[in-house]
């Protein structure tokens, strides 16, 4: 079992949530919002964000982190403080030794959706269907969530790959009802009927 802290960062919330993998199974444990104050200056909210997550990291004890990575918009100040809370929620976790992830927002929908297009509404609603009675606080705990629960899959992707329990390519082809054509002999008429 593997505890999971997804952050989704940003200077006013940043969202976190956590989450249980086991094989297969996840479930929720807690998610909720670090909030800021809009009239402190940028270092004061800096210091509010990591003494958030410290907080919420002492609380739950996760064993592995995962963070969004943050696109630069049209506003360059924005993007740049955006970056720096985002900096924030990656050295957090780091400093007390936890791995961490990161994952663009694409990737992060595309797991929990099945399209790297969703909206956050469709984010939300796919979250609380893979974690039943779970209470989402806001949008960007609901983020938060996605992200830990993109973090779960891939990590436990990378693991069967490594045991050599599961070969993508060869799940692939088998799921689409073609044989490998690293274990099939090439014969001919045969190979080229199969895969042509």
């Amino acid at each position: 079992m593997m505890r999971i802290i997804g952050i989704d960062p940003g200077l006013r919330f940043t969202g976190w949530g956590i989450i249980e993998s086991e094989g297969s199974r996840l479930h929720h444990i807690a998610n909720g919002v670090v909030k800021t104050l809009s009239t402190n200056e940028l270092p004061k909210r800096l210091v509010e964000i990591h003494d958030g997550i410290q907080t919420v990291l002492a609380d739950y004890q996760p064993d592995e982190a995962a963070v969004e990575i943050t696109l630069a918009n049209k506003n360059p100040s924005s993007t740049l403080k955006l970056g720096m809370a985002r900096g924030i929620a990656l050295i957090t976790p780091a400093l007390v030794g936890l791995p961490v992830g990161e994952y663009l927002p694409m990737i992060v929908k595309k797991s929990v959706v099945g399209t790297g297009h969703a909206t956050k509404d469709q984010v939300q609603m796919m979250v609380e269907r893979l974690l039943p009675g779970c209470k989402i606080t806001s949008s960007d705990a609901a983020d938060a969530l996605a992200i830990a629960i993109c973090h779960a899959h891939n990590v436990t992707t990378g693991r069967k790959w490594a045991e050599g329990t599961e070969d993508p390519i060869s799940a692939a082809l088998k799921k689409a009802g073609i044989e490998d054509p690293r274990t099939v002999k090439k014969t001919g008429k045969a190979w080229g009927k199969k895969f042509r």
